[in-house]
């Protein structure tokens, strides 16, 4: 699996990190940042739900 934020979309509320924070970051950017290339199969679950609590709809996965 891969994810993806997508800067135009992303606000930087942070909750992405709070569920996934093996997988996302909010940094420098005021946007949500993917620390992988690809999701470990343990984070899978938490990517999901991360996507699902998006508030914008930020984030994309791709099998």
């Amino acid at each position: 699996m891969k994810a993806f934020v997508d800067p135009d979309t992303c606000l930087g509320c942070g909750v992405c990190e709070t569920i996934a924070p093996n997988v996302f970051k909010l940094g420098s950017e005021p946007y949500a940042t993917v620390l992988v290339d690809s999701v470990a199969p343990e984070d899978e679950a938490a990517v999901r739900e991360a996507m699902e609590s998006c508030p914008e709809g930020a984030i994309t996965i791709e099998e």
